[in-house]
């Protein structure tokens, strides 16, 4: 059991059996009346974002989550399989587990961690900076700008992401999956 005095970013709970993510917090004490904890919570499985406030000393239900890598090995329709490479299992997850927009950006044999709730994975986090070829794009007309233009590319997992006009197909770009932003040409 931990009170609202430990909230700290990415501590977990568990609250009416639903598993949420601490990403914002703060305390208040308001001029008249009791203290208490303002909190945005977003849900481990759906990625939904909760609003709540928790009056001040309020205990709540801390839940560690352990953190196992695991590399994707491929999908048959329905389901994401997964598998640990700590005892070599398969896990297969749903696309709500893992998430839409995370989905963009994954591709076999990628390494990623496996957050794990009772012996079970629960949910995959990616890389935050992915590395993927890219396999459409529009060639690169110079001069067309004043300051460093960019064009709309596809990458080998379907996502689209803004990139300088020099880059090319074939090329190998690093992407923050995050903000969907170009970061680095990698390899031409």
């Amino acid at each position: 059991m931990a009170t609202t005095a430990d909230f700290r970013n990415g501590m977990v709970l568990d609250i009416d059996a639903t598993l949420y993510t601490i990403t914002y917090f703060q305390h208040v004490k308001p001029g008249k009346g009791g203290a208490f904890v303002r909190t945005k919570l977003k849900n481990v499985l759906s990625g939904q974002v909760l609003d709540r406030t928790f009056r001040a000393g309020e205990r709540v239900n801390e839940v560690r989550l352990e953190h196992r890598p695991v590399q994707y090995s491929y999908t048959d329709g329905h389901l994401y399989h997964f598998m640990d490479l700590q005892t070599y299992e398969m896990m297969p997850l749903t696309q709500e587990m893992i998430g839409e927009d995370q989905l963009r950006y994954l591709k076999e044999a990628m390494d990623c961690e496996g957050l794990v709730h009772d012996g079970k994975v629960i949910s995959v986090e990616l890389p935050l900076f992915v590395e993927l070829k890219v396999v459409e794009t529009e060639p690169g007309v110079r001069g067309d700008t004043a300051q460093g233009g960019t064009k709309p590319a596809r990458l080998e997992t379907g996502a689209v992401v803004q990139v300088p006009l020099f880059v090319e197909e074939g090329n190998v770009v690093r992407v923050d999956r995050r903000e969907d932003k170009y970061l680095t040409r990698v390899s031409t």
